[in-house]
């Protein structure tokens, strides 16, 4: 990768970065002021594609194999990321069954949540996941403390959004696991995804060790890049249950 394509893609980074952010505001004015509830979906869905076309660099499975050897790491590198996808797929069906669970069961209603905090924890999700675009960007061009720098950044932001959800956000919730409707769907949601980040702050931790113990190049390091993929996969689904948990619909 050349350096100009290097500083395009950092600076991609940052303009979706951008728009993420200013979405995720008309979102949240959206449903406080309005209840343009279709609008909020619109934006949910663009900002998913923008997140899967540069920074989960979806394009890259059509990329072709110039090598035949099915022992060389371009050749690997192909089938780890149709691999990576083929897992990332199942996991989306299992997230979006229970989005649809979600509507099944409460409609255009919704647990009555902090909106203040709701927002707080999606800000820092996304924050998150774009230092782990910069950090795949910075190994990318052999920065290793730049990876070192922004990994570190993501996986405390991934701890303080567990922090947030399962140590704030449980316990400030009127309604318990067991209470009616909203409350079995409300834990079960935040709860699988709350694994998830768990699960990507200890790929992320591990990534992230061998990266200073110097196990990377800018040639060769797939482990950062699927590290970074799998993060931002998380961060989608959570474009999708925020609406869905703390926007859409009136609350209960």
């Amino acid at each position: 990768m050349t350096n100009h394509n290097q500083t395009d893609t950092k600076r991609r980074g940052v303009f979706v970065f951008i728009f993420l952010a200013i979405a995720t505001i008309l979102e949240f004015g959206i449903a406080v002021f309005t209840s343009m509830w279709g609008f909020l979906v619109l934006l949910a869905i663009i900002k998913a594609g923008l997140v899967m076309y540069y920074y989960m660099h979806i394009q890259r499975l059509f990329e072709q194999d110039i090598e035949t050897d099915h022992k060389s790491y371009a050749f690997k590198l192909v089938t780890n990321r149709l691999g990576l996808w083929l897992f990332m797929l199942s996991d989306f069906f299992i997230f979006g069954g229970l989005l649809l669970t979600r509507f099944n069961l409460l409609g255009l209603t919704r647990p009555d949540l902090n909106q203040t905090l709701g927002l707080v924890v999606t800000s820092v999700l996304l924050v998150s996941s774009f230092f782990a675009n910069r950090a795949e960007a910075s190994m990318e061009k052999g920065d290793r403390k730049g990876f070192i720098n922004s990994f570190a950044i993501t996986i405390t932001l991934g701890i303080l959004f567990i922090a947030g959800v399962i140590g704030v956000e449980w316990q400030l919730a009127p309604f318990s696991a067991s209470d009616g409707v909203q409350g079995p769907v409300f834990y079960t949601m935040t709860g699988f995804h709350a694994f998830h980040v768990l699960t990507g702050v200890i790929f992320l931790a591990i990534v992230l060790r061998n990266g200073i113990r110097g196990h990377y190049t800018a040639e060769k390091h797939w482990a950062v890049e699927a590290a970074a993929v799998y993060w931002h996969f998380i961060d989608v689904v959570w474009i999708f249950f925020y609406p869905a948990l703390y926007l859409i619909g009136t609350a209960l």
